[in-house]
Formats: C-alpha cells, sequence, structure tokens
C-alpha cells in the first residue's frame, strides 16, 4: 500500500518528500514511539490526532484518517534506525526539532515516561541529527507547557 513512499523514504540518497508523505512518515514515527511500551492507549492516539491535527490545519476527521494511515505504514516501515535516517535526510533541521517536541508530547501523553520510551526518543533524536541536549530542552518546554 505504501510502497512507493517507503522506497523513497530508504532509497541510497533520499530526497526532499512531498508535504503529504513527509506528513504520513513523520505521523507514522509518532505512532511507533506511542507503540513503543507495548500500549498503544487511546490518550496517546487522541494526542498524535491533535498534534497532527494543529501541526497540519486538519479537522478532526482528516487527522483521523492520517493517524490511521500512518498505523498502517509504522506497521510495513523498516526499522526504526532505517526510518529515522531516511527521514533526518529528507526532512528540514527545523522540522525535525518540532518532531522531538511531538514525540515528547506523544511519550509524555499518558504521565508515565517508560524506560523503553526514553531509549526510543533518545536514538530517535540521534538519527534524526538532534543532540541530547536539543531533545532535552524540547521535552523540558514539552513538560513546561
Amino acid at each position: 500500500m505504501f510502497e512507493a513512499l517507503l522506497n523513497r523514504l530508504t532509497q541510497a540518497q533520499p530526497e526532499q518528500l512531498p508535504d503529504a508523505d513527509a506528513r504520513l512518515a513523520l505521523t507514522a514515527l509518532l505512532v511507533r514511539v506511542a507503540r513503543t511500551d507495548g500500549t498503544y492507549a487511546g490518550i496517546e492516539q487522541e494526542r498524535i490526532g491533535r498534534i497532527i491535527a494543529a501541526r497540519y490545519d486538519l479537522d478532526p476527521k482528516a487527522a483521523a484518517a492520517l493517524r490511521g494511515e500512518a498505523e498502517v505504514l509504522e506497521e510495513e516501515a523498516p526499522d526504526t534506525v532505517r526510518f529515522t535516517r531516511a527521514i533526518k535526510d529528507a526532512v528540514p533541521y527545523e522540522d525535525r526539532i518540532a518532531v522531538i517536541e511531538a514525540l515528547w508530547r506523544v511519550v509524555l501523553a499518558d504521565g508515565v515516561r517508560e524506560a523503553e520510551e526514553d531509549a526510543l526518543l533518545r536514538l530517535v533524536a540521534s538519527l534524526l541529527g538532534i543532540s541530547d541536549r536539543d531533545s532535552n530542552l524540547a521535552r523540558q518546554r514539552v513538560s513546561a507547557g
């Protein structure tokens, strides 16, 4: 179903993604982080919906549809390392910082920071080219806001 997007994400030199593909790929990354602890809670799904609705100016129905597509893509996507490195090469730095903030919003949605989630966030931040310091600052902004 998402073969063309997955091929673009995993090619040797990924190019800038079209907006629709970037939305889908980044939403799939949010889903992957939410599923990390083995629980994909309703509050995490709602948080993802609110994040993408605000980020992409979507109504709730469109946000739910995008999240649904992203859930399928996340299941089909390659391992986190290849998937995230491809996003790094295809998404501008400023957007990657915003992605880290969004990921922290999802991790903190249920009020519990699991070790698996922290480990994945450290990996994802590194693979996206975001320093531990910048990731921690993003987490602090999310916690404070």
